[in-house]
């Protein structure tokens, strides 16, 4: 059954126009003359049975039904140029399509890939923020790191780590203590982590404490935002230590209570089934695994492996 796709010429043709509202300056992009891109957006308008532009004196106009097409169009081709140049810039090598929450992307597996692409140079890895969880089947990733209860349909799951967060602040806010009690810590203004709402209750609770208004709180996504206002004084976050390293051993935040309570919830790997047979990903979830393994056996095995 033949598929009904435009040339990509006449698409190419239609986006440049589309996004300057100008056939001129389309075919000054393009370079052609403006009567070929004419030509182009005719015939394009001719398979679609669609006015895309509306002629004025002035030049052209997208019509309702040009301007919705455009915004579907133009994310799809500029897909297809990244998944042309990732081929042409992969010849002999093989390319892993990683998800994974942020933070822990940047704090802790960054530091550690290197060491990986070093013992596997053949292998690329493009990684993308996801902080909730999404089907495999309509997105173009082999794996995810995400962190959550280990349920995913349809995949592999393999453990890496907990969190264990602790309360964190800046040391303005500890009045001059090296600790603050979880009484103290309940009277400054708590920040809240939008992905983990009850972070604070299960805390307050493992304390054998019950606070009114542990929900209350200025409310953000990511660690990094967390980190970024507890350093700025709004507040006291739950944050893992493994993930403000450098702000801790810096001082612009401080541990405010060593008491940690882990979830049920946790920091794991996760491959679709139908990939789980590909040679690459076997050895990037054998050293990942091992990686986080050796990280949670403690810093003596750390120096010991790097010895």
């Amino acid at each position: 059954m033949r598929r009904k796709i435009p040339p990509t010429q006449a698409l190419i043709c239609f986006e440049s126009a589309a996004r300057h509202e100008s056939f001129t300056r389309a075919a000054e992009e393009l370079a052609l003359t403006q009567s070929a891109v004419c030509r182009q957006i005719a015939n394009l308008e001719g398979f679609l049975d669609v006015e895309l532009f509306r002629r004025t004196r002035r030049g052209v106009r997208l019509t309702e039904a040009g301007l919705t097409y455009h915004r579907r169009i133009a994310n799809r081709l500029d897909a297809m140029e990244r998944d042309t140049l990732s081929l042409m810039g992969n010849k002999g090598s093989a390319t892993l399509e990683l998800a994974l929450v942020p933070t822990f992307g940047t704090q802790w597996l960054l530091p550690r890939l290197g060491q990986y692409l070093v013992q596997h140079p053949h292998v690329t890895v493009n990684m993308t923020n996801r902080t909730r969880p999404f089907l495999f089947a309509d997105t173009e990733f082999d794996a995810a790191i995400y962190f959550g209860d280990g349920e995913w349909s349809g995949t592999e799951v393999h453990f890496l780590m907990n969190e264990s967060p602790v309360p964190v602040c800046s040391p303005a806010l500890m009045q001059g203590l090296s600790e603050l009690s979880a009484e103290q810590i309940s009277q400054l203004p708590l920040l809240q982590q939008s992905t983990r709402p009850y972070a604070w209750r299960q805390w307050f609770e493992s304390c054998d404490m019950r606070i009114e208004h542990d929900l209350n709180g200025t409310r953000l996504e990511l660690f990094s935002m967390l980190a970024q206002a507890a350093m700025h004084g709004m507040g006291v976050a739950l944050i893992p230590p493994f993930l403000i390293r450098s702000e801790l051993q810096s001082g612009r935040l401080v541990i405010a209570n060593n008491h940690s309570v882990d979830s049920r919830n946790a920091y794991y790997l996760v491959i679709p089934e139908r990939k789980a047979e590909s040679a690459t990903l076997q050895g990037f979830r054998d050293w990942v695994i091992a990686e986080a393994q050796q990280y949670r056996a403690g810093p003596a095995a750390a120096m010991h492996h790097q010895a």
